[in-house]
């Protein structure tokens, strides 16, 4: 029965992550394509902006780039869809009974199936400047996946939860996306924030995740006390995220 039970709620997971995807390219000519155009776009822009322009000087700037922004993307996508998910599914909630973590779960996994599928970009553009696949890749691309599904699921399970009761939470959420992009090191290397404030970087829990998805594709290594900090990051995420998302469900009904 309880296999049963499981094997029913992998099929709704199944169906509400296509349903995502389906509904994201809904009338859309290039459809997947776009989750990789953006990407490589911003980075054309911000090499403009950070190599020719302010003539900072980096070895390798455009892998540097590309591997931050697919990253930032997975999760700045994850969190905008979460805040509007519940409420998006407003009909399905008030008739059919099912956990309704699993909503905001689909969400952040559509997006993980977009950077899964970025991966062989990601992969070409490496080799165009002679950075290879290393073994490390083998083990580091699970758990970084795992650390950032944890971090990012966890904070899509409080946003999704707070927005259906106070609505203008999802514009909060994109203005703070937008200031978290520039206090992460995402087009600039951390190696130029001033050691004052260096130390606070990690109190920014995108910056470990950043930081070894760089170093895991452009050094073939992993930085194993940022992926112990990350995962510390994803498991209070989670814990919070089941919590409040937990407390403010039972009134989901009542208020879509």
């Amino acid at each position: 029965m309880m296999v049963r039970g499981w094997r029913y709620y992998i099929d709704l997971l199944w169906v509400l992550t296509v349903k995502e995807i389906k509904v994201k390219y809904k009338s859309s000519v290039l459809g997947y394509l776009w989750s990789v155009l953006h990407p490589l776009s911003l980075s054309l822009v911000f090499y403009f902006a950070v190599k020719l322009v302010l003539r900072i000087p980096m070895e390798n700037f455009v892998p540097f780039l590309v591997v931050g922004l697919f990253s930032w993307q997975w999760f700045s996508n994850s969190l905008s869809s979460c805040a509007v998910c519940l409420l998006g599914n407003a009909s399905l909630i008030k008739k059919v009974p099912f956990p309704r973590y699993l909503i905001p779960m689909s969400a952040v996994l559509n997006d993980l199936f977009h950077f899964l599928m970025s991966l062989p970009v990601i992969g070409f553009i490496l080799l165009l400047f002679k950075i290879y696949p290393s073994l490390p890749w083998a083990y580091g691309i699970p758990l970084l996946l795992l650390a950032q599904f944890s971090f990012t699921y966890g904070l899509g399970l409080m946003v999704s939860a707070i927005n259906v009761f106070f609505r203008d939470l999802e514009r909060f959420v994109n203005i703070g996306l937008n200031i978290l992009f520039y206090l992460t090191p995402i087009i600039y290397p951390s190696r130029l924030i001033p050691e004052k404030i260096y130390p606070y970087i990690f109190l920014n829990p995108l910056f470990p995740l950043i930081e070894n998805w760089r170093r895991l594709f452009l050094e073939g290594a992993l930085d194993f006390f940022l992926l112990a900090l990350s995962f510390l990051w994803g498991l209070g995420s989670l814990c919070l995220g089941l919590y409040l998302f937990q407390r403010f469900s039972q009134r989901f009904a009542e208020v879509v």
